[in-house]
């Protein structure tokens, strides 16, 4: 069993989660804590294999608590889980020792999943947030960077690209040969990827990028 506390501040949040988690047949949770506080004593009485913590608590908020925590409890996985869709947070996150990011938008979809990369060791940030960490990493000599569009399925690029010109997940669906479900999983993965929100934001990534000439398998 995993076993999980839970810190933030909001009561009914934290019942949400409860619920949500103990629905889990390999994950339960052992306590809630409103408070960085509350949580430092409470990792002092519990075993416990994760900490899901908030970043905006009274008192102690996550950021002061999560080099404490390190501190007293370093073999402890810490899943931030946040409304914070920000790049400076992230980094100071991951900077002080959290091993993923999770927006709480999205938590009812990448939780679970979050947690469980997170116990196999991975590190788990937020699609719309990788972004900024992949730029680290590439050389700053003249390289040109990997665009995010090289970082989509050919799939999910032949469905962003209909999508952008106007076309229905029925009329798509019908195009590639696949469901319109399908069609908008593959929609829904690619706009996560690029960070998008909705078609018009999609219509103009495609336009400043000069892709909407491409061939769909391009």
């Amino acid at each position: 069993m995993i076993r999980i506390i839970v810190a933030d501040d909001h009561t009914v949040l934290r019942a949400g989660l409860r619920m949500l988690l103990d629905a889990q047949s390999d994950i339960t949770v052992v306590g809630e804590a409103g408070s960085g506080a509350e949580l430092l004593g409470l990792t002092a009485q519990l075993q416990v294999d994760l900490i899901l913590l908030d970043l905006s608590m009274p008192g102690l908020g996550g950021l002061e608590t999560l080099p404490l925590l390190r501190k007293t409890c370093p073999t402890v996985r810490i899943l931030i889980l946040t409304m914070h869709d920000d790049e400076g947070y992230l980094r100071q996150a991951l900077h002080e020792g959290a091993s993923g990011y999770v927006l709480k938008k999205a938590a009812d979809s990448e939780l679970i999943a979050a947690i469980r990369a997170v116990m196999r060791g991975e590190v788990y940030v937020h699609p719309s947030l990788t972004r900024s960490l992949l730029e680290d990493l590439l050389p700053s000599n003249g390289i040109d960077a990997v665009s995010p569009w090289d970082a989509l399925s050919e799939r999910e690029r032949e469905v962003l690209l209909l999508v952008a010109r106007g076309h229905t997940s029925a009329r798509i669906g019908e195009t590639l040969s696949l469901s319109a479900k399908t069609v908008e999983t593959y929609r829904a993965r690619g706009m996560e990827k690029l960070g998008l929100r909705s078609r018009a934001a999609l219509v103009q990534f495609v336009l400043s990028h000069n892709l909407l000439s491409h061939d769909l398998a391009s």
